[in-house]
């Protein structure tokens, strides 16, 4: 009988891939874009889980200069980073920000 793999361990491996976290990112802040609570929570979560997949959240603070106890606070889902800190974060794990 075949073993089962844990999900998480699973999509933090493929988002060590930079274009499957491209996509992956992409697809969380389109469905916030719904604007209800949960859908934006998605995004947050979204961005753990790529910190977490290119070495954790307090790699992540490290580089943007923020304690991780606060980076913890911002992404969690009652986080509301500013804009600041959100480019910040995405520009720390290899991204940018483009409006279509």
């Amino acid at each position: 009988m075949a073993r089962s793999r844990n999900y998480h361990d699973e999509l933090i491996k493929s988002l060590k891939d930079h274009e499957e976290a491209v996509a992956y990112l992409n697809t969380a802040l389109e469905e916030s874009m719904k604007g209800d609570e949960e859908s934006q929570e998605l995004f947050l979560k979204a961005l753990s889980n790529i910190a977490e997949a290119q070495g954790g959240l307090g790699h992540l603070a490290k580089k943007i200069r923020v304690r991780r106890e606060n980076l913890y606070r911002i992404l969690s889902p009652e986080g509301n980073p500013e804009l600041k800190t959100f480019t910040s974060i995405l520009s720390a794990l290899g991204f940018s920000l483009q409006v279509a």
